[in-house]
């Protein structure tokens, strides 16, 4: 008979208009790894949060280990042994592994019995489930795998025996994601549960026991892992059937569009981040460029949008010279052809305060057909907008809604609907699909392909692999600002990539 670690019966949450959990049951099996799926809105983050004691729900009960259980703060989750690991690390950077483990359970006024209860517990943890991490070393110093380690060695110092984990593998090389499933399964077998929290249906497949899966606030399907399929997951997610498999033909390269020479970037602090660069698009491919965030892949995007100026180096646009963040040198790049969508859609795509008929006109605003002189044109521009959101099937297709009232989705798809339909000779994508709905995803990818097939230069730049893999015709790796090796996906797999990610150079055998 299975036992279980944690039971969610009738959670009701409401914010205000919004209905983000209606009557939601989950049942987790003690021992075992958990999935949770669902588009983005569907609810999976608020059910989570409820059973970590960031939100309380309207109405509902929570059972743990058999006992019913009052969750209202993190202090609570943390008493009934829940423990949480967050997709964007809560660490501080100035501090050491075994200081900030200790935040919270210092042990009293003086420390140093504290600090050795947890070097006695963190040496143990590591030890039996392969999370050894050097503990006086700062944590700005660390891989992001090795930070990952810490955040759950916290959970685990403080005893949880039931850890979720929220997009766990967002920012990890594919070595890196291997390592963690390792673990993961070393903690259910030592009889730890583990809910993960993803979007990532092949990571679901490769080391979930069970599956449930969310829409529209709802529960809708729990199954076993092994009795389903990622198109029976993405089916089950948006409610009708998704191709996951991108179609595409053999590219047609034509002329180089884009030339890149020698190019260094340093940032605010001095930092390289870009390092003696070079590379080339052609008319006609999409160029991936892959590798883990931070790694340089931001500045070189800004750098060729012309929103940074480089070091030194040379850009060529249809071999002419490009002035990077020189005065205007955005707008003249625009005017020559290029367009840009950036990796952070809120802090540079769109003004999220602005209607969706606006945020659409964005950089474009001055051109024809948008008004006369200093006054715009807000009928033009609406039908525009409408036009923009029929072909990008932006829902819902009202071009006066607030921007900030759009899904994730629907924001990027008002972006690339902007700088797709000014017909570019090049197109820079910084992550189109991060954060975005499975079957936003794939009208996205059918899109840029189109956009090659019509002759255009494409320049991607992804952290996810699989969208490299699927949309490239060259790909390019990054690593600590230089490009450690060229592939095409035919001649290459994600632990050849995965070293060059972490940059190794020699290809593996």
């Amino acid at each position: 008979m299975t036992v279980s670690a944690v039971v969610m019966s009738g959670i009701d949450k409401r914010f205000g208009a919004v209905h983000a959990n209606k009557s939601v049951d989950l049942d987790v099996a003690k021992g075992s790894i958990h999935g949770l799926i669902g588009e983005n809105g569907a609810g999976k983050s608020t059910l989570m949060s409820i059973l970590f004691g960031f939100y309380a729900a309207d109405s509902g009960t929570i059972t743990v280990d058999g006992k019913a259980v009052s969750i209202r703060s993190s202090a609570d989750a943390i008493s009934h042994g829940i423990g949480m690991v967050h997709q964007h690390f809560m660490l501080v950077d100035t501090f050491t592994v075994v200081e900030n483990v200790m935040l919270g359970a210092e042990g009293g006024a003086l420390t140093a019995r504290g600090e050795a209860l947890t070097r006695a517990r963190l040496k143990e943890l590591g030890k039996t489930y392969g999370l050894e991490v050097p503990l006086d070393t700062l944590v700005s110093e660390l891989t992001v795998g090795e930070l990952q380690r810490v955040e759950i060695l916290k959970a685990l110092v403080r005893d949880a025996r039931v850890l979720i984990l929220d997009e766990p593998t967002a920012v990890l090389t594919p070595t890196e994601v291997e390592q963690l499933f390792v673990m993961l399964r070393r903690l259910r077998d030592e009889g730890k549960t583990v809910i993960i929290v993803t979007h990532k249906l092949k990571e679901i497949m490769a080391v979930t026991d069970r599956v449930s899966v969310m829409r529209r606030g709802e529960m809708v399907a729990h199954l076993d892992t092994a009795a389903t399929s990622p198109e029976a997951l993405a089916e089950a997610m948006v409610g009708r059937r998704v191709v996951l498999r991108v179609d595409k033909g053999p590219a047609k390269p034509g002329a180089t569009i884009l030339t890149v020479r020698g190019l260094t970037v340093k940032d605010e602090k001095g930092v390289t981040r870009v390092n003696d660069v070079s590379l080339s698009v052609r008319a006609g491919e999409i160029v991936g460029i892959a590798g883990v965030s931070g790694n340089g892949q931001s500045e070189l995007l800004e750098v060729l949008a012309g929103l940074r100026a480089p070091l030194k180096g040379e850009i060529l646009l249809e071999g002419r010279p490009v002035e990077s963040a020189a005065k205007n040198e955005s707008k003249r790049l625009r005017k020559m052809g290029l367009r840009h969508v950036p990796e952070d859609r809120h802090r540079l795509g769109l003004v999220k305060e602005f209607s969706a008929s606006e945020s659409a006109i964005l950089g474009c605003h001055d051109e024809a057909g948008y008004g006369s002189g200093p006054f715009l044109d807000a009928a033009a521009i609406r039908r525009d907008c409408e036009v923009k959101m029929s072909a990008f099937d932006v829902r819902p297709a009202n071009p006066d809604l607030k921007t900030a009232l759009f899904s994730g989705g629907n924001q990027q798809k008002i972006v690339l609907a902007r700088e797709i339909e000014r017909d570019p000779i090049l197109l820079l994508v910084g992550q189109p699909t991060r954060g975005v709905d499975i079957g936003a995803i794939e009208f996205i990818h059918k899109r840029l392909i189109e956009l090659r097939d019509r002759g255009k230069a494409i320049l991607l730049v992804s952290v996810e692999l699989d969208e490299i893999m699927a949309l490239s015709d060259r790909i390019l790796v990054m690593c600590a600002g230089e490009i450690t090796g060229e592939r095409t996906p035919e001649r290459t797999d994600e632990r050849d990539l995965g070293l060059l990610m972490a940059g190794v150079r020699e290809r593996a055998a």
